[in-house]
């Protein structure tokens, strides 16, 4: 079985962008929608993603969270179906870049959101185990990890912006 161990802070955008990690951060455009979600009464906490980036898609099976850990299985899939896919989304389709950036030999993944959620952005970072060490960068505010208000999911739902850290 896949797992996913997942730490997610909101995080300082001007701390952020006077760092500079953003000038040379790796990033990409990324579309991505639920055909399920962790509301399903039937299936709580299960979600099935549909997500593009660049010319690259992937269905992604996550299961119910335990704190910062879960199941997932994610595969490859056709762009021209994952673009079909999106139309069958419940909520919105939510559209962000992710920027890598790389600190003391971890890689965090930060999201600046689009669309309704303009202004949010949040940084992810994935553990080998839950009590991994790892360095928090100046730029990192609230630990968010286990706030499911800010799991993916719950934001293609929302059709206003999410509290935002700055």
């Amino acid at each position: 079985m896949a797992i996913e161990i997942e730490r997610k802070f909101l995080l300082n955008e001007n701390s952020l962008k006077q760092s500079g990690a953003l000038l040379t951060a790796e990033k990409s455009a990324i579309r991505q929608a639920y055909l399920s979600g962790s509301h399903d009464a039937s299936r709580p906490g299960n979600t099935v993603r549909v997500r593009i980036v660049g010319n690259q898609a992937f269905l992604t099976i996550k299961g119910p969270a335990t704190g910062i850990r879960r199941s997932e299985f994610e595969y490859a899939i056709p762009v021209d179906d994952a673009t079909q896919l999106l139309t069958l989304c419940i909520g919105h389709v939510i559209s962000k870049t992710r920027y890598l950036i790389p600190v003391d030999g971890h890689v965090w993944e930060v999201d600046e959101f689009h669309g309704v959620h303009q202004g949010l952005w949040l940084a992810e970072l994935e553990l080998t185990h839950e009590h991994e060490p790892f360095s928090r960068p100046v730029w990192l505010a609230d630990d968010v990890s286990e706030d499911p208000r800010y799991h993916n999911s719950s934001l293609a739902l929302q059709s206003v912006v999410a509290p935002i850290c700055t």
